[in-house]
């Protein structure tokens, strides 16, 4: 007995634990209800109020049906009975037209119901993706770094983009469905006032079983995002043209295939057994509803052999009751989806309330004069987030106005992480990055972004026309297509270009079945992008590894030209592109170990005299 005993207080200990857990979690989302609301209304608020005035209506003409079933069934008895006078054909007449009226009203409402939702549902989706998206762009490069922000924008991506249409749904549902029970229990009251509080215990053990199961959901969806993320990524590697060169060239395609299907083999285990038990639950609670339903229609019928009832009577009570059951049914079911929605809006609003680190000064400061104004690094310091590796250890250097400065090193030295920090993508741990003297956390991030023209290591391929593609550098100041010829001159891309079908208007990318590039070709559009923008400080890395040796000797006999007094910085490899720099400094671990000119560091004889000896010697 004992043992039995102990076992029955740890399961009851249980039970209170996953009923204070399941409380918790209530009072934690339910806000969430209005603020979704909220959002829903300021996305369609007239399609909103057309889709409330259609629920009320919606959730009457139900109720009309069972009164006029009443009278109908009446008038039937009285015609067979031969009462009413002279004429009982005709309330009859007058019942069966209203009868189809209310029949035809409803069809018509449920049609415009479904159009006035869709027109709402799609102002919000469109309204939340534009939150999702001005998030994103809010948001600085650390989070980028973090699986977890991965994490929480696939939830608010994937779930929370659909959620809040399937909560209109099932708010104007609910919100149906409710007027119309109220309305039944009203009905019903005349018959007894046992019988509504009967319809309403009967469903509770379906309500526990709702909520119970929404919650473990829920909880199983939460913990298996990374899995789920897991998944697509397998997905993508054996399906995009990224990776298919080398999943044929390794042989790597079983593999990956293999692992996708061991991932999905477990997360299709879990939410098959979540499905089973919510199943079993639910086959209990409809027992309790059937014992009730059972015990009122026994109940009636004793009156209606009492002759206390009318056959009209019966037949409105059996729809209302019955009715009244299948309302409770979809009311929790309702309530369950409106629950499930709810958390996972928790997501979207988690995922909108993350808040940046590079934020806008109170009151900052004006631009210097660019094209005077010196960079420096003063002993900075700087890890990326997630990292306990310093990508600069106490650094320092000074950049020059008006001159080009060359960045060389080993990978992993922190040349481009400069990149980051001198565009604010990132701030020090330690020391300042000023600019004219001042610190850049001073003047505004977009401002500062707008002085600067970058071309980045790895640039991004625009699945758009050539000219677009250029353009991107600077949209802001509506560029003419002179001004983007231009540019495409300077940077070696008109060329290649000029050999696409439509020119400047062909579509590059194989996404939408544009012109595929060559890795050289993609840099040259890139590069293009940079020059557009005539910012007074500009910064390549890498211009040149894509191109190869003529490419490369054409675009640095005319660079100097380019450059025309701007602030220029070049990070490189090769040292035939750092050699037309006004200052080299040679970078390792983090720190600055030789500057110079390239005769002056010839003439030192260290790390950058070695490595341009051996570069030279292997292009012999």
């Amino acid at each position: 007995l004992i043992p039995l005993k102990s076992e029955s207080m740890r399961e009851s200990a249980k039970h209170t634990k996953n009923f204070d857990e399941a409380k918790r979690q209530l009072q934690s989302q339910l806000p969430y209800l209005p603020r979704t609301l909220k959002m829903v209304w300021d996305a369609a608020h007239w399609w909103s109020l057309a889709s409330i005035c259609l629920l009320i209506v919606q959730g009457v003409l139900p109720v009309a049906l069972v009164y006029l079933t009443r009278t109908l069934v009446n008038g039937l008895v009285a015609i067979r009975d031969g009462q009413n006078g002279q004429s009982p054909i005709t309330p009859l007449i007058i019942t069966v037209s209203l009868y189809v009226a209310v029949l035809v009203a409803k069809e018509i409402m449920g049609s415009v119901a479904k159009w006035v939702r869709r027109a709402q549902s799609e102002l919000v989706q469109d309204h939340i993706h534009g939150l999702i998206h001005d998030q994103a762009l809010r948001l600085d490069l650390s989070f980028f770094e973090s699986p977890e922000y991965y994490n929480k924008l696939h939830r608010a991506r994937t779930d929370a983009i659909s959620r809040p249409l399937a909560l209109i749904e099932n708010i104007g549902n609910l919100t149906q469905n409710s007027i119309t029970l109220f309305a039944m229990l009203v009905v019903l009251i005349p018959f007894g006032w046992a019988l509504p509080l009967l319809l309403l215990l009967g469903t509770l053990p379906a309500l526990f079983v709702v909520l119970r199961f929404t919650i473990r959901f829920h909880n199983w969806r939460i913990r298996n995002t990374a899995n789920v993320r897991r998944s697509r990524y397998f997905d993508l590697i054996i399906t995009e043209r990224d990776s298919s060169l080398e999943l044929r060239l390794f042989d790597l395609g079983r593999f990956f295939q293999k692992s996708f299907q061991a991932l999905r083999k477990k997360l299709r285990i879990e939410h098959v057994k979540l499905a089973k038990d919510q199943a079993a639950a639910e086959l209990v609670a409809v027992g309790f509803g059937l014992l009730s339903m059972f015990g009122g229609l026994l109940w009636v019928f004793n009156k209606f052999r009492q002759g206390l009832f009318t056959l009209g009577d019966l037949a409105m009570f059996f729809q209302a009751f019955g009715q009244g059951q299948r309302l409770m049914r979809t009311l929790l079911n309702n309530v369950g989806e409106v629950y499930r929605n709810i958390i996972f809006l928790e997501n979207l609003f988690e995922f909108l309330e993350l808040k940046a680190n590079i934020l806008e000064p109170e009151n900052p400061q004006p631009l210097p004069e660019l094209r005077r104004a010196d960079i420096r690094f003063d002993r900075v310091s700087f890890s990326y987030p997630y990292s306990q590796r310093k990508a600069l250890d106490n650094f320092n250097m000074v950049i020059k106005a008006g001159r080009i400065t060359a960045l060389v090193g080993t990978n992993g030295a922190g040349k481009s992480t400069l990149v980051k920090l001198l565009c604010r993508f990132y701030d020090p741990q330690e020391g300042q990055v000023t600019l004219g003297g001042e610190d850049l956390k001073k003047f505004s991030p977009r401002e500062l972004c707008r002085q600067i023209s970058v071309l980045f290591q790895e640039p991004v391929h625009y699945h758009a026309s050539a000219n677009d593609n250029i353009a991107y550098g600077d949209l802001h100041s509506h560029p003419s297509n002179e001004r983007i010829m231009e540019a495409a001159r300077e940077a070696g891309a008109d060329g290649p270009i000029q050999r696409l079908p439509e020119e400047y208007n062909s579509l590059l990318g194989r996404w939408f079945g544009g012109n595929e590039l060559s890795v050289g070709e993609w840099q040259r559009i890139a590069l293009a992008r940079a020059f557009l923008r005539r910012s007074p400080i500009i910064i390549l890395d890498e211009p040149t590894s894509a191109m190869d040796s003529w490419a490369e000797n054409d675009w640095l006999s005319r660079f100097k030209q380019l450059a025309g007094g701007r602030t220029a910085v070049i990070i490189t490899h090769r040292f035939t592109t750092a050699m037309q720099a006004d200052r080299i400094h040679v970078m390792d671990e983090g720190r600055v170990v030789e500057s110079g000119t390239h005769d002056e560091l010839m003439q030192l004889k260290g790390n950058y005299a070695r490595s341009w000896q051996q570069q030279i010697s292997q292009n012999q």
